[in-house]
């Protein structure tokens, strides 16, 4: 659904004085123009915002809720259109919006016109009507290339966001009249693909059987992106220490320690105790490189000689359960990410202290972002299920 932009400030400007008469005045339009703006959201929308009376207009529960996502879209989106130009806060449109954000992603007008289903020359107008009203270019174009000056990439991050707010009103009114809308968008790590989220979806869908969830997969810095960016509603796993970036939060659910595991007939599997000289004779699969698992697992061998001189990186449990079965590799994996295949006897758990390797597993999500109603709903499960991983000391 796409929102006409100053239709909404003009929605707004009703909700905050109550009258149509003020509200043209502040947004320098016409009565009739008011009237029609607020008209055309409605029939958008498919029910009325106000109350209409004879001593005016009065917000109605849904308009409400719109008007607390329509503040929070404008409130990252006027700062980014005020530093190009103040006229754009009037001028720009969604449409234009949408073909910056899709050029600045892809750098090429013919790709983002593909994306947004349109043609290469609407795109091409969008972008220069903007550069227009800035007065200055938005875009350089190089070998590579459209590379989008520092003000375009602030303004495409502003409007990913405040479009992601929007979003978020349609969930939030569909909610109000006991209907279902939006998605779930997970960013999911791997513990969290095997140990926390089987449970938690299974435990929500009892609640709400049609709501769409969307589990995306990657590592930390590409879900962190994709969080910031307004495509994800949280992360969840492995938290990190100092956080990268200063516009998310973090939340701690649970600790996890490592474990080295082992398949069912591996010649260590029985032995105890475990030296550090039998594991550095063996194989190993092990996260990649920069992850706190990785990290942990190159301080395990640090001064030792010798070092595992064979090591596989892979983040797929799949890839080091089969791995492990078919042959003498060890692994290196977080605790509550084996614990099923452990509990299952398809790993084995090799009787080596790794207390030291404990480490938060939470949620991240951007700062000051409002669940909408499902959302919350699916983090309460996501907690709930988090303290039935700390009662069984996982």
């Amino acid at each position: 659904m796409r929102y006409n932009l100053r239709h909404l400030r003009v929605f707004l400007a009703v909700v905050e004085t109550g009258s149509v008469t003020r509200a043209a005045e502040i947004c320098c339009v016409s009565q009739p123009a008011v009237t029609q703006a607020i008209s055309k959201i409605e029939k958008m929308l498919g029910y009325p915002l106000f109350t209409r009376s004879t001593h005016g207009l009065f917000v109605n529960d849904e308009g409400k809720l719109l008007a607390v996502r329509a503040r929070r879209a404008f409130a990252y989106l006027d700062p980014a259109l005020t530093e190009l130009a103040s006229r754009l806060k009037v001028t720009a449109t969604s449409a234009q919006l949408e073909a910056l954000v899709a050029v600045r992603e892809l750098e090429n007008f013919t790709l983002a016109a593909r994306q947004l289903g349109v043609a290469q020359p609407t795109v091409h107008r969008a972008v220069s009507q903007l550069e227009r009203e800035a007065a200055r270019p938005l875009f350089e174009r190089t070998s590579y290339g459209m590379v989008a000056t520092r003000l375009a990439q602030n303004l495409a991050q502003a409007t990913r966001l405040a479009f992601a707010e929007l979003q978020q009103a349609e969930a939030d009114l569909a909610e109000a009249r006991a209907e279902e809308a939006g998605v779930i968008v997970v960013g999911a790590m791997p513990l969290s693909r095997s140990s926390i989220l089987p449970s938690v979806i299974a435990s929500f869908r009892e609640k709400r059987p049609k709501l769409p969830i969307k589990i995306v997969e990657g590592v930390y810095a590409e879900l962190l992106g994709g969080l910031r960016r307004g495509e994800l509603d949280f992360l969840i796993g492995a938290m990190r220490n100092p956080l990268p970036i200063d516009d998310v939060e973090q939340e701690t659910l649970f600790k996890d320690t490592v474990v080295i595991v082992a398949g069912k007939n591996h010649p260590l599997v029985g032995k105890s105790p475990v030296s550090i000289d039998d594991l550095a004779s063996y194989p190993w699969v092990v996260a990649t490189s920069g992850t706190p698992i990785r990290t942990h697992f190159e301080a395990l061998f640090q001064g030792h000689l010798p070092r595992p001189t064979s090591v596989i990186e892979s983040s797929s449990l799949i890839l080091m359960r089969e791995l492990l079965d078919r042959s003498d590799h060890l692994g290196f994996i977080s605790g509550g990410q084996a614990s099923a295949e452990i509990e299952r006897g398809l790993m084995a758990s090799l009787p080596f202290d790794l207390a030291h390797t404990s480490r938060p597993i939470g949620l991240t999500t951007r700062k000051g972002w409002l669940p909408t109603a499902a959302q919350a709903a699916f983090l309460d499960d996501v907690r709930t299920e988090a303290k039935t991983k700390t009662s069984h000391g996982s």
